[in-house]
């Protein structure tokens, strides 16, 4: 047989017949290796090109860049091989989900804190119209994914240049319901210390599936709303109640960030009740404001947060969402619900350290 490798084409002679234990018909060496009956590439090659496939903008790219190595392969080799590496993905994430999380570290000291932090962004499908010339349905819908960062506080950091970094982190995505999400999240997180820390704290913007997400899967936890989604209200606001005017819509709005950073959120949300509104469309969007911030008055404890030297925003979530953008949002990609999936559950293999149990049969 010939089997291609990271160092080209390898020619073999090998047995074929009949086991004569189980009586099965076979190749005793491709199972030793965990060769499917008809796999033409090695362990090794596919491992090289599924993780490009994963880390580059499209199957073509990872196709040049296999090319720029001397392994010339097409995108559609790629594609199918992801599609079947992706399903083992997801079948070995649903096993684990069936099984009680084993800590990764269990040496560790406990943690003071934990940071869940949950956001959303929606991503390009194939409709039911999808390819038909002449259809009433639509061609194209966008779905909502969800993503999930979990870490704890002393995987923070900061450079010398003051950028912040985290030295280790989870990260999680689904395009299904928010329970499903904090399943995925909840069982990563135990897995990287969750519940040895001392506090749990969850971090979003206002949307009403985050927290109801945290109010069923971490009850127990602090829940902060995102300090810069916080800004952007009152930003909203402030313009509302300024008709246009940027100057004083400016030195209201900065005065009341200066107020909520420094611990006094109470005085800004009932200046935000006691605004008045008219019936107008700007009437309107005070009264939605003012709703809003209702809803998280409770989650706007900044200056008590950011005293213990914990996070107020949840940009490392937010950065998660823009990076995957990077690779499942790009010009022209439109996907079936399927290849999405797939790319994501071996994607989620990389990032989360489970990349090594796809290959463990081989």
């Amino acid at each position: 047989m010939t089997l291609r490798s990271v160092v080209g084409p390898v020619r073999l002679e090998v047995a074929h017949g009949q086991d004569p234990q189980d009586e099965h018909w076979g190749c005793p060496i491709r199972e030793h290796w965990g060769l499917t009956a008809h796999q033409q590439m090695s362990p090794a090659l596919e491992q090289k090109l599924a993780f490009s496939a994963t880390l580059v903008g499209s199957y073509e790219a990872a196709a040049q860049e296999a090319a720029n190595w001397n392994c010339p392969v097409d995108d559609a080799v790629i594609h199918a091989l992801v599609q079947r590496l992706g399903s083992k993905a997801e079948a070995q994430t649903q096993a684990r989900l069936q099984q009680a999380p084993q800590e990764s570290q269990p040496q560790r000291r406990p943690s003071e804190l934990a940071l869940l932090m949950v956001d959303g962004w929606f991503a390009r499908f194939r409709g039911p119209g999808w390819g038909k010339q002449r259809t009433t349905k639509e061609r194209v819908e966008w779905h909502e994914i969800k993503n999930g960062v979990f870490y704890l506080h002393e995987q923070s950091a900061r450079t010398e240049g003051g950028r912040a970094v985290l030295t280790d982190k989870v990260v999680v995505r689904t395009q299904g319901d928010p329970t499903d999400l904090g399943q995925r999240l909840h069982w990563e997180a135990l897995r990287g210390g969750l519940g040895r820390a001392a506090e749990i704290l969850v971090l979003g913007d206002g949307i009403a599936w985050i927290w109801n997400l945290k109010a069923k899967r971490w009850p127990e936890a602090r829940g902060l709303l995102d300090f810069w989604h916080g800004g952007q209200h009152l930003w909203n606001l402030g313009r509302a109640c300024h008709g246009g005017d940027e100057a004083k819509a400016t030195e209201w709005v900065e005065q009341r960030l200066h107020r909520l950073a420094h611990g006094q959120e109470q005085r800004v949300l009932q200046e935000i009740s006691a605004l008045r509104s008219s019936r107008s469309q700007t009437g309107e969007m005070v009264r939605k404001e003012q709703n809003y911030f209702a809803g998280q008055s409770q989650r706007m404890n900044y200056k008590e947060i950011a005293d213990r030297g914990w996070a107020i925003g949840s940009g490392p979530v937010e950065s998660s969402c823009r990076q995957d953008q990077r690779r499942f949002k790009g010009p022209g990609q439109s996907w079936t619900r399927q290849g999405f999936a797939n790319l994501s559950a071996l994607d989620q293999a990389r990032r989360n350290n489970h990349w090594d149990e796809l290959w463990l049969s081989a």
